[in-house]
């Protein structure tokens, strides 16, 4: 469990940057090596729409209905790059979420290397789903999987970081583990360390036995409780820090 949402923020900004960086990559090598990409169109056809790039950024071949190369390159160039790069901003987001909901559950404190776990991810999906650059030849397939691998490492690494700057570690303690059980958003943190999103609300409440009574909230660090007596109350998360509830026996 983590911050879905704190992932989300972290994805939105993260997602700019690795799309972005990729748009900008693919009409660089488009325009850089118009030749060999104009050479391609021309000799090969209607063959040339085997490649997934090519083939979903022009329709026409160039035989039909008068497309030209030049305007296949064109519209490559300002249409299809800036539609996958749309499409591809979603699913990163998607994937930044599940960061988010997952971040306490994967095997590694770093933040860096679980936004990289997520990152891989991501470029394996976009590989095998949606364009993500060229390779009408060796020289561009090369230099795209090298842009790709590098640039999938940044963004993992501001995806890591940006998650850490919008979230919060919150450690939860009970006084009597076996008295008082601390629910947060319905679900029992007692014992654990969770993170959540920066200036964020929860439903906090006190599961207490029969034999025990709430006593009141300690809190520390960034953490305010509306109300310390309250068994079920709500918690403000604006810094990390230590929740325990306290309890005592009936008799």
């Amino acid at each position: 469990m983590g911050s879905f949402f704190a992932g989300i923020k972290a994805g939105t900004l993260g997602g700019i940057l690795y799309f972005g960086g990729l748009a900008v990559f693919n009409v660089a090598i488009l325009y850089a090596l118009q030749s060999e990409f104009l050479a391609w169109v021309e000799s090969h056809g209607s063959t040339v729409y085997g490649n997934t790039t090519l083939a979903s950024a022009c329709p026409l071949v160039p035989s039909v209905n008068g497309t030209s190369a030049t305007q296949c390159l064109s519209l490559v160039a300002s249409l299809a790059v800036p539609v996958w790069s749309f499409v591809g901003f979603f699913v990163g987001l998607a994937f930044a979420g599940l960061l988010g909901i997952y971040y306490d559950s994967l095997p590694t404190r770093s933040p860096t290397v679980k936004g990289e776990m997520i990152a891989a991810l991501l470029a394996i999906v976009l590989v095998t789903f949606i364009p993500v650059g060229f390779f009408f030849n060796l020289e561009v397939s090369a230099l795209t999987s090298a842009f790709l691998v590098i640039w999938t490492g940044v963004f993992g690494f501001v995806l890591g970081g940006l998650y850490r700057r919008y979230s919060r570690l919150v450690t939860v303690e009970s006084q009597d583990t076996a008295l008082l059980k601390v629910v947060v958003d319905g679900k029992d943190l007692t014992g654990k360390a969770r993170t959540f999103a920066l200036n964020s609300i929860h439903r906090l409440r006190a599961e207490v036995s029969n034999d025990a009574s709430f006593r009141e909230w300690e809190a520390s660090g960034g953490l305010a409780v509306e109300d310390l007596r309250s068994f079920e109350t709500v918690l403000e998360v604006n810094g990390e820090g230590t929740l325990k509830g306290i309890v005592t026996r009936k008799y």
